[in-house]
This record gives structure tokens, sequence and C-alpha cells, in this order.
């Protein structure tokens, strides 16, 4: 397995893994024609949680406006792409410490849990389409927080039922595998955290 540190000084890969419906690859293709295409591919979703006060609070994040597609709305604490050749275990924190700023030191120490997936199809006004086959991870965080304004608007800490109400009543104000994503992180973590 390769360090995080690693991972972080190759360059930027933008080659993404394609699936079929069981996750089981299918060969890769650059970023922006995958989307453009709308080519199924391997994803994942990471909600990082704390207990605040007996409540218990989601990360979430508003995208950069400058995204591909998406900017501006809310999603869960991050989401990406695994690289090719590249297991999740190593791609979701390499994606917390490029996104949030997370130290690598705390990225690859935390404790992810992976608690479902699911496929998605989503079309955008440009032209892309993202059609995802998402692993939602959720693993607790109560640390620092950098996020790089390229990827992250800004984020916040959400009581997690209040995110839930919200997203039932405003689905247009979060991005479109967050509809999945959410429902499915909150109910692991209702079931197994207890705030």
């Amino acid at each position: 397995m390769a360090s995080l540190a690693d991972m972080l000084a190759q360059p930027r890969e933008d080659q993404l893994i394609l699936v079929d419906l069981l996750d089981r690859p299918q060969g890769s293709m650059g970023k922006l024609a995958c989307h453009q295409q709308a080519r199924l591919h391997r994803a994942f979703s990471l909600f990082l949680y704390r207990e605040s006060g007996g409540t218990l609070r989601l990360l979430l994040q508003r995208r950069a406006q400058g995204k591909y597609h998406s900017g501006g709305l809310l999603a869960n604490s991050v989401c990406s792409h695994p690289r090719v050749g590249e297991a999740l275990a190593d791609a979701v924190p390499r994606r917390l410490t490029q996104e949030l700023g997370v130290p690598a030191s705390k990225a690859t120490s935390l404790e992810y849990v992976e608690v479902g997936s699911f496929v998605y199809r989503s079309s955008f006004g440009n032209g892309l389409t993202e059609f995802e086959y998402d692993h939602v991870f959720v693993a607790p965080y109560d640390g620092p927080l950098a996020p790089d304004p390229s990827e992250v608007a800004a984020t916040a800490w959400v009581d997690a039922e209040e995110a839930l109400a919200d997203l039932q009543a405003h689905p247009s104000r979060y991005a479109s595998w967050f509809l999945t994503a959410a429902p499915m992180a909150c109910a692991w973590l209702a079931a197994h955290v207890r705030p």
C-alpha cells in the first residue's frame, strides 16, 4: 500500500475507473470524457461526524462555484474518485487531505466505515453527466480543517437530523448524490453511534 505522502506527491491523475453495475472494473477513461459520455465509474462519498452537546453533527461542504458541476451546492464532507489502481482505503484519506486540508497523519489514522453503496445518474445543464457507483463512508473527526478554496467554498458542522429535514424540504440546495448518500450515512450513524 502506498503512503499518503507518496500519493499526494504524484501529479493529479484524471483517469477514472469504469465499472459495471456490480462495481467490477471495466477499464478506465479520462475524467472529462467519462462525464461527457455518461460512463459508469467508481466514486466515494465521505461523511465526517462528531458529537457535540449530545448532538450528532455532520461536516457538510458548499462546493466551490468553479467546480465542473454542482458548484455552490451543499454536499457531504468529501466526494471524489479513486485513481486507477488505487484502493478506496487509500483514495478516501488522500482526498480528505487534498479537499479539506486534514493533516495526512490524521487522515490515514481515522476509522473509516463503508456503510453502503448505490448507483445514481444525474445530468447537468453543461453537457456533463454523473453516472457513479458511489461507496458511502463515515468517519469520526474533530480536528483542524484547511479547505482548498478551488474545491470547497465553505464548511459547517450541522445537526444530522436538521440536515435530513432540510434535504427533504429543499432538495435543490444539495448535490444530486447527497439525496441518497445522506440518509444512508445517517441511518448507519443512528444505529451505531450514540451522541
